[in-house]
């Protein structure tokens, strides 16, 4: 489709009127919209169709590589991502390295007009640790922090801030599989926490 399309487009230039050009402009922007549903559908999918493969984690080494791949991001934002001293945990490593990327992607998307700041930390708890990724964003209604882990469950139009409304659902999947749980601390206006538990034990029983 998007194929036919841009061919239309570039051997009818200027033989078409305003609105016809204007119908092509919207389904071009239909098709990319899609083109990234597909792509994030896929990764959800995946989430729950491969056994983990549990090994230990390097968590430091893993946020550094998220950093790393949304370095366009926060050159654009002129962000600064900071971790405390993370711990190594027992995990899919992939599935670790998509739950921070996708945490830390959402911060960098919500942020407001102040110098955006992520902090990524970790602490051990009864049988877990728990992370917490916080950033000084747009912040969330408490009334709405369950829904935001639902699939396709927006709180904003795509024109405020784009997305397809499943990179939160991904990382509930992931946690969950990891028999953790995943939930945010926010207030509208003063950031948010992301927060999630990793067992702290090699025998748990992971979910295949």
């Amino acid at each position: 489709i998007d194929g036919f399309l841009r061919l239309l487009a570039h051997r009818y230039k200027n033989k078409l009127d305003v609105k016809a050009e204007e119908f092509i402009g919207y389904t071009l922007d239909g098709v990319e919209r899609m083109r990234y549903l597909i792509k994030d559908l896929l990764e959800y999918s995946k989430v729950g169709m491969k056994g983990l493969n549990i090994m230990p984690v390097d968590c430091a080494f893993v946020v550094e590589k998220a950093v790393s791949n949304l370095q366009a991001a926060i050159d654009g934002t002129g962000a600064i991502v900071t971790h405390d001293r993370l711990p190594t945990v027992m995990a899919d490593v992939s599935q670790m390295s998509r739950l921070f990327q996708n945490l830390i992607g959402n911060a960098i998307k919500f942020h407001d007009e102040n110098p955006l700041r992520i902090h990524v930390s970790a602490q051990r708890g009864d049988g877990a640790w728990f992370f917490s990724v916080l950033y000084n964003g747009i912040g969330i209604d408490p009334e709405q922090a369950e829904r935001i882990f639902v699939i396709f469950q927006r709180l904003h139009t795509r024109e405020e801030y784009p997305g397809t409304g499943i990179g939160l659902a991904i990382c509930k999947r992931i946690v969950e599989r990891h028999c953790g749980t995943i939930w945010v601390e926010s207030e509208p206006g003063k950031g948010s926490s992301f927060c999630f538990t990793i067992p702290d034990r090699e025998e748990m029983k992971y979910e295949e």
